[in-house]
């Protein structure tokens, strides 16, 4: 019998975890998959996804059958241990997304020659896109001293990339500046990234006072503003992007731009004082939900998968070299470490220097 551990938090409380352990079977049925983690990435963009689970569907990715706790997504690699799946060959190492677990048993489908789908019933409904295992094997950028490097930042650029791309798309509202909050976090600094690599925009950072010389230090914000000095930012046509959600900050950006800000949108809620920076109506225009995946399937369709996974590529290799220079990462090994690590990036305490990777298995 394998044993599986499994880190949960309550979907009302996330600073509430448990680890649950229970045995995988011994057999699989026909189709099935069993897949080993190996480490998992722990970022802000985690806590976004519990903050939005209910919103966009992430506590369905894996069910634990108590609708009180939830199983939050990671980004992380991980080996086929076992296969019933004639398509997918143990030993195979995958990118994808996973429970914060050491294991994850699927019903393997849609296979080609570059990735594999979790066909499981409760992932119908869901976006596609977070049901892809994509093999490492057939991935042109893959190193495997990368690998954790990758687990924490590969996801969020892809957010990051089409959320930069969808302005690209809309010919940038007709903006000179991209206002970004929370700008410590890799989120954030993977869109200035982008946004300063085009061009087109400046990219202005909005942090608190603690993190404003880290992100002026990283050379890829054109400005860099602390939320007291938001009165200070120039009032020429700008987009915000809000990774922080905080209600305060997102009052006082539309009350100094009014018709200045062409377009407004939420992408994360790093913040803690409310969901997704949900309250009373705004000055100018109302913030809209930034979903990567419908993003992804339009270029998708546009382009080809082939092509846009090439340009995303080609932009990511770019960034984890910037990374390289400022990027610490850090070990959590066991269950105890593994909560330490879960509630330092639920309460803000993680550096913004350093990127977590977790196992639930004992160093």
């Amino acid at each position: 019998m394998t044993s599986q551990l499994t880190l949960e938090t309550r979907r009302n409380a996330f600073d509430t975890l448990r680890v649950v352990e229970s045995t995988l079977p011994d057999a699989l049925e026909a189709g099935q998959v069993l897949l080993e983690v190996d480490r998992f990435a722990l970022t802000a963009n985690n806590i976004s996804y519990c903050h939005v689970g209910d919103l966009l569907g992430y506590w369905r990715f894996f069910p634990t059958g108590d609708e009180a706790w939830g199983r939050v997504p990671a980004m992380g690699y991980a080996t086929v241990v076992k296969s019933e799946h004639a398509e997918v060959k143990v030993g195979e190492r995958v990118w994808g997304f996973f429970p914060m677990s050491t294991h994850l048993l699927i019903n393997a489908g849609q296979c080609n020659e570059y990735n594999f789908c979790d066909v499981s019933e409760h992932r119908e409904g869901l976006a596609p896109i977070y049901a892809q295992f994509q093999r490492a094997s057939k991935n042109p950028i893959y190193e495997t001293s990368r690998e954790e490097q990758d687990s924490l930042l590969r996801g969020l650029y892809l957010t990051s990339w089409l959320c930069e791309d969808a302005l690209f798309d809309n010919d940038f509202y007709l903006a000179k500046d991209c206002l970004i909050t929370s700008a410590s976090s890799k989120t954030s600094i993977a869109l200035a990234h982008a946004v300063q690599a085009r061009g087109a925009l400046r990219s202005v950072g909005l942090t608190s006072a603690r993190n404003k010389a880290f992100c002026e230090e990283l050379g890829c914000y054109d400005a860099v503003f602390t939320y007291d000095e938001i009165d200070d930012l120039p009032k020429v046509p700008a987009v915000s992007v809000d990774m922080a959600g905080d209600r305060t900050v997102n009052m006082a950006l539309h009350s100094h731009y009014g018709d200045e800000l062409r377009y407004a949108c939420l992408v994360g809620a790093t913040h803690q004082d409310g969901p997704m920076g949900a309250g009373e109506t705004l000055p100018g225009p109302q913030p809209e939900l930034f979903f990567a995946p419908a993003q992804a399937a339009k270029r998708s369709k546009e382009w080809g998968a082939s092509e846009m996974e090439k340009r995303i590529a080609t932009s990511f290799v770019n960034f984890r070299r910037f990374a390289d220079d400022w990027l610490k990462i850090r070990h959590f090994d066991g269950d105890s470490a593994a909560q330490e690590a879960f509630l330092k990036v639920l309460r803000g305490e993680a550096s913004p220097a350093e990127g977590y990777t977790v196992s639930l298995r004992a160093g």
